[in-house]
């Protein structure tokens, strides 16, 4: 009787549909998997005016990292003028003291200030309402950088943003930093998270001003006061729990933006434990989905359907030698592992990796899963107790 379930009409007809779906994927998706949308190198500084730059670091028990990303910050061999200010939200680490001795250690401290971050007020959630209080207390400068205490940047990095912003007439210019990809976990989960991250925001799409499709990685922003202004400010997103997204979304009404891969810039943060990466993905994944139930049943159909149902399917259709169903769904599988090597050489892994993304894809399915079960349950949403984002990645 399974016998003859499984192979029936059904199982044949969804076989080829799951075909049709990663051919529109990898044709249609503005090809997201080819990874390949990274900063130009800039040009002699000596040639153009460089503006005054801002860079604001929302930092909560950031101690661990903060003297690494500040100094980073500090070194940065920018022609312009460029300020650091690192919004301590209240920290009980020393991670004020980390930032200022990082400063002083870089002859620096004079470019470095170090904000006590107020209370938080009702509603606003306690990233966003960091970086607001940076951006009061950065002036009128025309471009804000805006990254997290834990991620370092390369030296000419900031140079290359601000020439992407300048060149292109962007108004926010957005980089995925480079996530730890040591453990046996991460070289499981990272790329993977990369890969997604990327098919739900198309780079190539969320680039085209002709386009509606916005996105961003908190790790890294450079963006316009002026965009930031007209799009109401951080108090018309006061409540983002997704501020990076959220913020992209509210600036490109009013100016093109631009996200793209930053291979220079990378995550002090590690995960050694599968524990810890499913914690970081569960705290937000919910949340993407709008705490929408049906769109976590969308999402979990779409994620088996996509990633475990070929495989299942290849499977069956070898046991029972019948061709109509190894045929759509060999091809199916050879679609999914060919997009995925972009991700794993981003991140200069053996391409043998590429067999291990089915397994991601249900452990990332089962951690969603497990992300509206916390905020039913009362146990989701918050980061160090404040609602931030999660540390080096988009959320």
């Amino acid at each position: 009787m399974a016998h003859s379930v499984l192979n029936g009409w059904w199982v044949l007809l969804a076989a080829w549909s799951a075909l049709l779906v990663w051919l529109i994927l990898v044709l249609g998706r503005g090809a997201f998997w080819r990874a390949d949308q990274r900063l130009p190198l800039s040009e002699n500084g000596a040639q153009r005016t460089w503006p005054e730059v801002t860079a604001v670091v929302p930092a909560r028990n950031e101690a661990e990292g903060i003297g690494d990303c500040v100094s980073a910050l500090l070194r940065q061999d920018y022609p312009g003028v460029l300020h650091v200010i690192v919004v301590d939200d209240q920290s009980s680490d020393g991670t004020a003291a980390r930032a200022r001795e990082a400063a002083c250690r870089v002859d620096a401290a004079s470019r470095l200030e170090v904000l006590r971050g107020a209370p938080l007020p009702e509603n606003w959630a306690g990233k966003v309402w960091a970086m607001a209080q940076g951006v009061n207390a950065a002036g009128l400068v025309p471009l804000l950088w805006f990254t997290d205490g834990d991620i370092v940047h390369g030296q000419n990095v900031l140079q290359r943003l601000v020439t992407q912003v300048e060149d292109q007439d962007r108004s926010l210019v957005s980089l995925m930093v480079m996530l730890s990809c040591r453990s046996f976990w991460e070289r499981l989960l990272i790329p993977p998270f990369i890969f997604f991250f990327q098919m739900l925001y198309p780079f190539p799409w969320v680039n085209n001003p002709r386009r509606a499709l916005a996105g961003a990685a908190g790790g890294c922003m450079l963006l316009r006061r002026e965009s930031l202004e007209k799009a109401g400010g951080f108090a018309a997103m006061r409540g983002a729990l997704i501020d990076d997204c959220t913020l992209a979304a509210l600036v490109k009404p009013h100016g093109a933006i631009w996200l793209g891969l930053g291979t220079e810039s990378y995550s002090l943060r590690d995960y050694q434990r599968l524990g810890e990466i499913w914690r970081m993905v569960a705290r937000s994944a919910y949340v993407q989905l709008q705490f929408s139930p049906w769109r976590l049943l969308g999402a979990t159909l779409g994620m088996i359907f996509l990633y475990v149902w070929p495989v299942g399917v290849l499977l069956f259709g070898l046991w029972t030698g019948n061709i109509w169903l190894v045929l759509p769904a060999l091809l199916a599988c050879l679609l999914m592992l060919m997009v995925y090597l972009p991700s794993l050489r981003l991140y200069a892994l053996n391409p043998l990796w590429m067999f291990s993304l089915p397994l991601a894809a249900l452990l990332y399915t089962l951690m969603t899963l497990d992300s509206a079960r916390r905020h039913y349950g009362g146990r989701g949403g918050a980061w160090k107790g404040r609602h931030y984002g999660v540390p080096g990645e988009k959320q």
